[in-house]
């Protein structure tokens, strides 16, 4: 999908990305993400670069999670269409969720061979879903998440032969 293209939820997202950069003095770039294959139909998903996206990621992105949550609150209206709103920064949001990805994999493998249920620390519902993603398909391992917000975490629970 283009610029062009895009349903009134996309540009309301793009326009609003635009503004806040604009209004927080930062020199970027705002544009719809590349499709990937990687994204679902329903996601809305925007790139910020240029010479001022690390101030927009912030400390262990909390900036760039805070430009989301807003995005996804101005896009998606009571009555709207629910969409996914993405909102990530030279590749930042990208890269962590592979990090994350990939660590948990390692964990799986860990608690199917020890037989041990291994316990993440607390993580975002986003964060949380990566994990429980990324395992679906491993065999010998189940995800549960447990706790109350904001102290909710995932367990990687091996399965009993």
């Amino acid at each position: 999908m283009d610029e062009a293209t895009a349903d009134a939820q996309t540009q309301k997202a793009l326009a609003f990305v635009r503004t806040l950069a604009q209004k927080m003095q930062m020199t970027v770039e705002v544009n719809l993400a590349p499709n990937d294959g990687e994204g679902s139909p329903d996601e809305i998903r925007i790139e910020i670069e240029g010479p001022d996206a690390s101030r927009i990621i912030g400390k262990k992105g909390n900036v760039l999670d805070a430009v989301q949550y807003l995005t996804a609150r101005v896009v998606v209206r009571p009555g709207a269409a629910r969409r996914h709103v993405i909102v990530d920064a030279e590749g930042y949001r990208a890269r962590h969720e592979d990090q994350l990805g990939e660590m948990a994999r390692r964990l799986a493998q860990r608690a199917a061979v020890e037989g041990k249920v291994i316990t993440f620390d607390p993580m975002s519902a986003r964060e949380r879903r990566i994990v429980h993603i990324a395992l679906r398909d491993i065999k010998g391992v189940r995800t549960e998440s447990l706790g109350e917000e904001p102290q909710r975490r995932v367990q990687i629970i091996p399965e009993k032969t």
